[in-house]
């Protein structure tokens, strides 16, 4: 649908987009991987599993994109993406992600991502946002370009009452074991709402985090 030819320019003569992969959930990589390679649009030549290992990676071999997860075992995408585009200027950055929020798509793209696609999409999308960013444009999955249009109030992030709950937990002191004792939830599930806090709020730190809830009136001052 995206794809500008010339009439005169054979098919033949246009090869496969080179792609990489950066995603910890190994299921996610396998079928995403799968399905890639099945089109003829573009091709996968690494997956990386870390952050760290996609640093090693792309000193041997660069991709024209990178599909690149926001959650990362051993630190931020978005942070990642701004550091690599320093060293790989030309790298076309995909974020692939399970984020749907505002203020994360909007902390994505300043740090120089050209597309923000959500795990959940159409194939066909996945294959538009390739196609789209190497030909030097941005490209934002359905929902999320509904989602930044439709935000007129600048940096507002929205948080569920359970997040300002363990919000104000960690502000109070508490431990991961104490907060998950008392929303009878294991720790994991406490641990993953701190990463997404992180991250929706572009916090650092547990400090940080806990001065930008206040700032934004998330949670009462101490």
């Amino acid at each position: 649908m995206k794809m500008k030819k010339n009439a005169s320019s054979p098919a033949s003569s246009t090869s496969p987009v080179k792609v990489s992969i950066v995603d910890d959930h190994k299921m996610v990589v396998k079928i995403l991987s799968k399905t890639i390679n099945e089109s003829s649009i573009a091709q996968v030549i690494d997956v990386y599993y870390t952050l760290e290992s996609c640093w090693m990676g792309l000193a041997k071999s660069l991709p024209e994109v990178l599909l690149l997860d926001i959650g990362m075992p051993d630190g931020d995408g978005v942070e990642f993406c701004a550091e690599v585009l320093k060293i790989y200027p030309q790298l076309k950055i995909i974020m692939l992600t399970s984020y749907k929020e505002f203020n994360v798509a909007k902390r994505a793209l300043s740090s120089g991502a050209v597309g923000y696609i959500l795990k959940n999409a159409e194939p066909n999308e996945i294959f538009a946002g390739i196609e789209t960013v190497v030909q030097g444009d941005l490209f934002l999955c359905e929902d999320i370009d509904l989602l930044l249009k439709n935000k007129l109030l600048g940096d507002v992030t929205w948080f569920s009452s359970r997040e300002k709950e363990i919000l104000q937990y960690i502000a109070e002191g508490y431990t991961t074991k104490e907060i998950a004792d008392k929303i009878f939830r294991d720790d994991e599930t406490v641990k993953t709402h701190r990463k997404n806090l992180l991250l929706k709020l572009a916090a650092k730190n547990t400090s940080h985090m806990i001065k930008k809830a206040i700032d934004q009136h998330l949670i009462p001052g101490i």
